[in-house]
């Protein structure tokens, strides 16, 4: 009796041998929570979309416990200008009034948050839409900032208006959704102890979930590849003491020096390791979680 022949399928055994691969790293995060916050170009790119809804559908299936924190800075943006609503930036953060703050909430709670539902139930998922106001997972109080009058020198605080940093975190409601089988996408939107609703930066709210969570990760996609050294080569590890001496030599510069602090301020809550990483690479997610080298920078206490 002569044995069937097994077509030689250089693809398939390299498929194989991937998965064969990524085995160790996902028995590590498996049932652990791992938050992710989805913003930047990745969000306006359809094809990058997918390829993110298709991640966060594999992670839940492979048994690691997804979280999406998503922002929404340009369609808000975009809102707002069609409304013929003004809006000023102070500090790089958005002046909300009355007005902005509704549009916010309609933009954030609605059809992005939605967007991103319909995204990865398409690819097979199960999410459902979520913000801090649901079941009061997050109460939020209003931020304050301060900045230096050029010409007096005298600091002053700046009036935000209903820009809000988290206060409180109720894990309920997120542990309810994922014990169900379901992936929460939850939009920075969250209510006051005085009963207003305020807007929270999307960086920091992902931060305060992933605390309240004992995330195992929490990664931010943004629009670079992570941190960069003087010589422009990615760092792939730091230690918090590190990233604090990077900041103070000016090897960490610009805008990177508040998206440390913010992975800084995670940890400090209790998160296990915070990754940034090129939210533009397709499928960034499980490169950075499922393979030895991942694919951005790891910050770890």
């Amino acid at each position: 009796m002569t044995a069937p022949t097994v077509p030689d399928d250089a693809d398939s055994v390299a498929r194989a041998r991937i998965i064969s691969q990524a085995l160790p790293y996902m028995l590590r995060y498996d049932q652990k929570t791992v938050v992710v916050k989805y913003g930047g170009s990745a969000m306006g790119d359809p094809e990058l979309r997918k390829a993110f809804a298709r991640d966060i559908t594999l992670l839940e299936t492979s048994g690691v416990f997804p979280v999406v924190v998503h922002g929404g800075g340009p369609q808000i943006g975009r809102m707002l200008q069609q409304l013929g609503i003004q809006s000023e930036f102070r500090n790089g953060l958005r002046v909300t009034d009355k007005a902005t703050v509704e549009v916010v909430e309609m933009v954030l709670a609605g059809s992005i948050n939605k967007e991103i539902v319909l995204a990865i139930n398409a690819e097979g998922g199960k999410a459902v839409g979520l913000c801090g106001k649901d079941g009061n997972m997050v109460f939020a109080e209003k931020l304050t900032r301060h900045e230096v009058d050029p010409d007096s020198a005298i600091e002053r605080v700046i009036d935000l208006g209903f820009v809000g940093t988290p206060k409180t975190v109720n894990r309920a409601v997120i542990d309810m959704v994922v014990h169900a089988g379901l992936i929460p996408v939850i939009a920075p939107v969250a209510p006051g102890s005085d009963g207003e609703t305020y807007n929270v930066n999307a960086d920091t709210f992902a931060g305060a979930i992933a605390g309240a969570l004992s995330a195992a990760r929490l990664l931010f996609l943004t629009d670079v590849p992570g941190v960069l050294g003087r010589d422009g080569a990615l760092i792939r590890e730091m230690t918090v003491s590190e990233a604090k001496k990077m900041i103070g030599s000016g090897v960490i510069t610009g805008g990177m020096i508040p998206k440390v602090e913010t992975c800084i301020e995670a940890l400090d809550r209790g998160v296990e390791g915070v990754v940034i990483l090129d939210g533009k690479t397709p499928h960034a997610v499980l490169l950075e979680l499922f393979t030895e080298h991942g694919a951005g920078t790891l910050i770890t206490r």
